[in-house]
């Protein structure tokens, strides 16, 4: 078996031989070279060739993002970006998967003897994950100069992106209030990928969209400056889910990083729940957990979307949704950057659709507009 070549950049040399041994513990994956700065690296990278270089986002002489640029332009390989748990870090974080980066971790702590195992197999996890990757270059088209009018198409989801907004243009924004009085809800389960699927598709969605509940995989403390971001493009508000909130219509609840959320019932409203329980697939906040509330709540109300992510997590309880009365939607496999969740939830017979990431908001509205009259079913 042919081991994933991994570089190892950081300026931190105790981060560099903490990092290399986690990776050389693997049997299918090795460190082939480590470097202190991108000068280092970019050296490394023609000697070696590596699959996969993780990278830390500040360091002297370059930081990260710039390389990030550099790499993604001139010789594309998958990163996995090393990030710090502090407000400019997280802001940088998503900025590197905006501009290609396949994921990201947090920076080990020296100094943790426990907890070490689960971080070793979370960076791990998303070394092969990004050695699994499709790549997609410039995923967020840079806007334009200040005062033009021009409009442009993103190169990979095909969406016209409107020069000062530098976001899709809703796929129908004249749904009236069709949805506000009914009790459907959409839930969508994502993983390595996602950040940038779900941008692409709640960019899309008009102001009377039904509520979204969301499950994506991503460490504590980054959740929220992840809605925040989100809300920022979109015309729905977005935001960080927190316990006991009434779920609205027009709003998309993200599951903060370390909490399971799920679909709850309080008299007559949805609302958010949150819980502390044990990781399920390995993750907390996990997309079983929020599809198998969906479908002991009200699954004849929902709509499942599966999006990229690597594993399985969430395709049995997406399945089982369906034998209950949800519809559901998979991504495919050419516009996801890894296809390991949706493909688990289709061979399972968990889909309805598989749809390309640029058409699932379209297909959402196109469904909910089809049944959108009818009566709402009351549990």
């Amino acid at each position: 078996m042919n081991k994933i070549k991994v570089l190892v950049v950081d300026d931190s040399a105790l981060i560099r031989n903490l990092m290399s041994k986690i990776i050389n513990s693997q049997q299918d994956m090795e460190t082939i070279a480590t470097a202190p700065d991108p000068f280092i690296a970019r050296d490394q990278i023609k000697k070696f060739n590596p699959d996969v270089i993780t990278l830390d986002i500040e360091m002297p002489k370059m930081d990260g993002i710039e390389f990030l640029e550099k790499i993604m332009r001139l010789r594309p390989t998958p990163v996995l970006m090393v990030s710090t748990l502090t407000e400019r870090g997280t802001d940088v974080t998503f900025r590197a998967l905006e501009l290609g980066a396949v994921d990201f971790v947090t920076k080990p702590k020296l100094d943790i003897s426990q907890g070490m195992i689960d971080y070793a197999n979370e960076i791990t996890d998303k070394i092969r994950a990004a050695h699994a990757a499709r790549y997609r270059l410039n995923r967020l088209p840079a806007k334009p100069p200040a005062g033009t009018a021009s409009s442009q198409v993103d190169p990979v989801t095909g969406l016209v992106v409107p020069a000062q907004a530098g976001k899709a243009l809703p796929v129908n924004n004249a749904l009236g209030n069709r949805f506000a009085a009914t009790e459907k809800l959409v839930l969508i389960g994502s993983s390595t990928g996602g950040t940038e699927a779900l941008r692409v598709i709640l960019e899309q969605l008009p102001k009377d969209s039904p509520a979204i509940l969301i499950t994506q995989h991503m460490p504590a403390g980054f959740t929220k400056s992840f809605a925040d971001r989100l809300n920022q493009v979109c015309d729905i508000t977005v935001k960080e889910a927190t316990h006991g909130e009434r779920i609205l219509p027009g709003h998309a609840y993200i599951a903060p990083g370390d909490k399971h959320l799920m679909l709850g019932r309080n008299g007559a409203n949805y609302i958010c729940q949150l819980s502390d329980s044990e990781p399920v697939n390995r993750h907390r906040p996990s997309v079983e957990v929020l599809f198998k509330s969906g479908q002991e709540v009200s699954p004849r109300n929902i709509v499942g979307i599966m999006l990229t992510g690597m594993g399985k997590d969430g395709a049995q309880a997406m399945a089982d949704m369906k034998k209950a009365g949800a519809y559901n939607i998979c991504q495919d496999e050419a516009s996801s950057v890894v296809f390991g969740m949706p493909r688990e939830a289709i061979a399972l017979g968990a889909a309805d659709e598989v749809v390309s990431l640029n058409q699932i908001a379209k297909r959402l509205l196109e469904h909910l507009s089809k049944i959108g009259g009818r009566s709402a079913v009351r549990i």
